[in-house]
């Protein structure tokens, strides 16, 4: 039934009736209406970041640990540009964003009034749809909308801009139900004829491989159940993206490690030698295929994917197919148990990979003197492990050393930013995750360089009781971009280190949280110890071997059989750079 109601009253209602229970944001004065409306109610938690980027960062946490879609609330302007690298970094991600900012009234639009912004052309091409809503009348359904297109298909971030007069005017309210989301149907059945030639291609596979991505995480948790059921019946090698880390255990039989730039040997090695491999949920991006050209130059693929324009984009496959994975997964297994499949005699590929896993690739030269960040990480591993944890990052060498040596054996328990690369990502991501998760340990696992770059939200994590741990990896330098100028630009290192870096304890301490500080190994154990006890929020600074290389590393413009691996590694001679050269 119809409702006649305010702007604001129907923004609200609206998100009630889509189940929302957190939004993130920050008050001005083109949402005013909505703020004052959240205020009279007790359904929504709004939680107040310290800066817009913030918001969205956190709801991007929100959303990929709970699978739920993540909502923003700014104001216009510089509210809704300072949103928009999280949005950037949710579409790079297909994370399920709503984000609702304020607008000048209709009548000023173009005018250049005080805090106005092309809103709408600004987010175009960091969004997967927006909307300006002039009408008032337009307003629900418009937002229900918003909501189905952000989380059916491949998700992403939505965007819908408010001028304050729509905000003040009534108009009706339409449910949910009555809401024009026919006009996006997304296909979600994958082709039989096509998945039954996958099939057929996975029966004749002598060197196969599964490869799997955030897709698999992005489907939900039967997706991930049923990529289980596909390795353990074909018995195939799987490795995986940063993103989809966790869709299948890292204590499973088949988990040959992370693919990629930063990937394990092993797992390199597996895809480049494959005759078959089978990308689940991935995009074929460059961190993960080096040079095009020799990327798995003898295999045939399959790629399986929601969203029809990542097929075919930077790889040709030979059996596309579209669709949802848990459908195409669920029909697949279908497909093999009707023909009898049973699982391929594989075992010498095993023993090639079991050889090349031999050369231990993520081996480092340990310290009595000196925490190596290695260790910190595997200390950190350790004794965490078994608990309720979920993991954030920041980005760099640190984000690359949790990917390596902590294992994540459910989806959804680790939130990084992949493909936009976004400093400043995990502090407030940790908070997002917190606020979805407040019994569960949550630790962001940082740089300096990055955590600094969004520290304010510690602010935020002190006034509503989160108590996220910060895990600094202090090298008091910008460490990928250091390790890049070492072994591709001379040794020159320009502007890669800081000379003016806080006290990471009196900054603790200053916020009102526990500061805590380590540099000698003998230590490391008993200081995270004591981070873990605390019921608050906490900074650890880690204080870590300043000129660490972040090892495997594929090249820009390599292939996966020319990776460099570190000194300590068991195989190759030793470089110039005092990496192996493989």
């Amino acid at each position: 039934m119809s409702t006649e109601m305010t702007g604001a009253e129907i923004v609200v209602q609206a998100l009630k009736d889509q189940g929302v229970e957190v939004v993130f944001g920050y008050p001005g004065g083109a949402v005013l209406p909505i703020y004052d409306e959240i205020f009279k109610q007790n359904e929504i938690r709004h939680i107040l970041v310290r800066h817009e980027q913030g918001a969205a960062h956190a709801a991007e946490g929100y959303a990929r640990s709970t699978g739920k879609p993540g909502v923003v609330l700014v104001t216009s302007g510089p509210g809704a540009t300072n949103a928009v690298t999280g949005m950037t970094d949710a579409l790079m991600d297909s994370i399920p964003l709503v984000v609702l900012t304020g607008q000048v009234p209709t009548f000023m639009i173009g005018n250049d009034a005080f805090q106005e912004a092309d809103t709408v052309g600004i987010t175009r091409p960091c969004t997967k749809h927006n909307w300006l809503v002039r009408d008032t009348d337009q307003l629900a359904d418009t937002i229900h909308r918003g909501f189905h297109v952000a989380t059916h298909g491949r998700p992403g971030p939505v965007l819908i801009d408010i001028p304050k007069d729509v905000q003040f005017a009534t108009g009706t309210y339409v449910a949910p139900e009555q809401a024009r989301t026919h006009t996006y149907a997304p296909r979600t059945r994958g082709d039989r004829a096509a998945i039954e030639a996958a099939v057929e291609l996975l029966e004749r596979a002598e060197r196969p491989v599964l490869y799997t991505g955030g897709g698999v995480i992005n489907s939900g948790p039967r997706a991930s159940a049923l990529l289980r059921e596909l390795a353990a019946e074909t018995g195939f090698p799987l490795t995986s993206t940063l993103m989809g880390l966790g869709a299948y255990p890292a204590s499973g039989p088949a988990w040959i490690g992370m693919l990629g730039m930063h990937g394990t040997y092993e797992a390199n090695m597996t895809m480049h030698g494959c005759d078959a491999m089978f990308c689940i949920g991935a995009r074929f991006d460059d961190r993960i295929t080096g040079k095009l050209d020799a990327f798995s130059p003898g295999s045939r693929k399959v790629h399986v994917d929601i969203d029809p324009s990542s097929i075919n984009k930077n790889i040709r496959v030979d059996v596309p197919i579209v669709g949802d994975i848990a459908e195409v997964l669920e029909e697949m297994l279908a497909i093999w148990r009707e023909r009898g499949a049973k699982k391929r005699d594989v075992s010498a590929w095993w023993k090639q990979i079991e050889e090349w896993r031999a050369v231990k690739c993520l081996t480092y030269k340990a310290s009595t003197s000196t925490i190596k960040p290695q260790y910190a990480i595997e200390r950190l591993e350790a004794l965490t492990r078994g608990m309720d944890r979920y993991v954030t990052t920041e980005v760099g060498q640190h984000q690359m050393w949790a990917a390596q040596f902590m294992g994540f054996d459910e989806p959804n328990r680790w939130m990084t930013s992949g493909g936009l690369g976004t400093m400043g990502y995990g502090t407030p991501a940790s908070i997002g995750v917190q606020v979805a998760h407040p019994e569960s340990l949550v630790i962001n696992v940082a740089g300096e360089a990055s955590w600094l770059m969004n520290m304010q939200e510690m602010g935020t994590a002190v006034q509503y009781r989160l108590p996220v741990k910060q895990f600094i990896l202090n090298n008091e330098r910008l460490g990928m971009v250091r390790q890049w100028q070492q072994l591709l630009h001379g040794e020159r290192y320009s502007h890669s280190w800081s000379e003016a870096l806080p006290d990471f304890v009196k900054l603790a301490e200053a916020f009102g949280c526990k500061g805590i500080k380590c540099d000698d190994p003998a230590d490391l154990d008993d200081a995270i110890r004591e981070m873990l006890a605390y019921d608050g929020p906490v900074i650890f600074d880690c204080v870590v071997e300043k000129h660490e290389n972040c090892f495997p590393m594929i090249p820009s413009g390599k292939a996966h059989n020319e990776m460099l691996l570190g000194e300590a590694s068991t195989e190759g001679a030793i470089g110039s750079s005092g990496a192996v050269l493989v």
